[in-house]
């Protein structure tokens, strides 16, 4: 078959592959190959044991994969043979040196910049699909200008934003897609050829354009705006807890507020997932760097607070059980940073998990999805953990159920059968605020939500 396009993404993690799958589906006249130097996680894509979970991802591929869409650790061959290359590499904060601790490690990214150079042997669109720092593609531009026999690059700015556990969804109808280009004659040429590629699903007043740095500068904020509104709602938690309000009631009525909206106003345990902190601390670095340092430390605030709330979860818990936990056992229910995902990066239950056997208890963890995860996680964490698929054997012989994660099926549990087979006094800590916390106590637990008053039996 001739294709029109062909298209590479290096890089086959939670934004790659979803996001090559749902553009061979979309457009079966494109050929989409999607590169790693991950044999296991290529050799995962090519099975059927896919190497992350999203709702609607598995079908897709099985539906586009050998006849449009292809896994394979070929990179350089994929690089000579492709129009179009996505890279979709990671960016995670820097452990090292200079701005250890909050700038971004561009090393994977530079490293394919310079591999894309050394292989190419015809002219390239190449597309920044990793969340990168303002001015990020200048130095992509700058090595790829370096080309001995004068090819010509054009470098795009195609942020994604897309949200774990919805990511097919938000592909395949999403609030917007941003393309940002240098706005000469060939970058502009370019932005609309990657346009057309979404226009074959995608509404031409979804596609917005901008310049380059506006859309790499785009992404960050983005995601600073959400977590920040996460941090808002968990600062009003536990001022909702000193006066008796509820912070459900509040919430609902700021929300309906058309200036505010509701969305992102649910108290909980704080936000995680490889996104939110990491680039925070990227926009902190990138303030501090142009001097604006009351402006890095606004953002900076944002994180403190998400580390606070998980820090006030365990002193709830501490607090709650009578100021000891030594020898008790936990359960608990999700490990992932959030439903419909096995994702755990940087979830807030590695935290909690870990500050329970800082304070000697027993924990017994339960995810429909993320045990696999949650045991690297918390490998070589000294004291006594186990995993249990089943929650009903997970909250057997509890003293405490702690709510980490909103899946949907902890809402239909029986814990009238829960409560019977833990030892007493029984306590919930809803980290989620996703269960009826009336009930709950009516069955004889102590309920302890986030935001509300506590329903004890003391």
């Amino acid at each position: 078959m001739t294709f029109e396009k062909k298209i590479l993404c290096i890089g086959a993690g939670y934004v790659g592959g979803p996001t090559m799958a749902v553009i061979a589906h979309k457009c079966p006249q494109c050929r989409v190959t999607v590169v790693d130097i991950d044999e296991k996680r290529i050799a995962a894509w090519n099975s059927d044991h896919l190497p992350i979970y999203e709702p609607g991802l598995e079908e897709i591929v099985r539906r586009t994969r050998g006849k449009n869409l292809f896994f394979s650790c070929n990179i350089e061959d994929g690089i000579r043979e492709n129009d179009i290359i996505f890279v979709s590499v990671n960016t995670p904060t820097k452990t090292f040196g200079m701005g250890a601790g909050m700038a971004a490690d561009l090393h994977y990214w530079e490293k394919t910049a310079r591999q894309i150079l050394e292989h190419s042997r015809s002219p390239k669109i190449v597309v920044e699909k990793s969340t990168l720092p303002v001015k990020t593609a200048l130095a992509m531009e700058r090595i790829l200008k370096g080309a001995a026999d004068g090819l010509k690059f054009e470098v795009l700015s195609n942020p994604e934003f897309l949200a774990e556990g919805s990511a097919i969804k938000d592909l395949e109808d999403p609030d917007r897609v941003l393309i940002g280009s240098r706005e000469t004659e060939s970058g502009l040429i370019a932005r609309e050829t990657l346009a057309t590629i979404y226009a074959h699903w995608i509404p031409r007043h979804k596609i917005i354009t901008s310049n380059i740095w506006s859309s790499e500068l785009s992404k960050l904020v983005a995601n600073a705006f959400l977590a920040q509104r996460i941090s808002s709602i968990n600062t009003i938690s536990a001022l909702c807890e000193k006066t008796d309000a509820d912070i459900t009631e509040v919430a609902r009525a700021v929300g309906m507020d058309s200036r505010i909206g509701p969305k992102f106003l649910e108290a909980s345990v704080g936000f995680g997932g490889s996104c939110f902190k990491k680039d925070i601390l990227h926009l902190v670095y990138l303030c501090q760097q142009y001097g604006l340092n009351e402006v890095a430390a606004y953002w900076e605030s944002v994180v403190q607070v998400n580390e606070y709330q998980q820090e006030r979860f365990i002193l709830n818990m501490l607090h709650g059980m009578f100021n000891t936990m030594k020898g008790k056992k936990i359960c608990l229910l999700g490990f992932a940073f959030k439903a419909n995902t096995g994702d755990t990066r940087e979830s807030p239950a590695i935290y909690i998990a870990k500050r329970l056997l800082e304070e000697k208890a027993e924990i017994v963890i339960s995810d429909p999805y993320a045990l696999t995860n949650a045991r690297t996680d918390l490998e070589g964490v000294e004291g006594m953990i186990s995993y249990e698929l089943d929650p009903y054997e997970a909250a057997r012989g509890a003293h405490a159920i702690a709510v980490l994660t909103e899946w949907q099926q902890y809402k239909g549990l029986d814990f009238r059968k829960i409560f019977s087979g833990m030892v007493k006094p029984a306590f919930i800590f809803d980290g989620r605020n996703i269960l009826d916390h009336r009930q709950c106590h009516e069955l004889g637990f102590n309920v302890y939500p986030l935001g509300k008053a506590a329903l004890t039996h003391f």
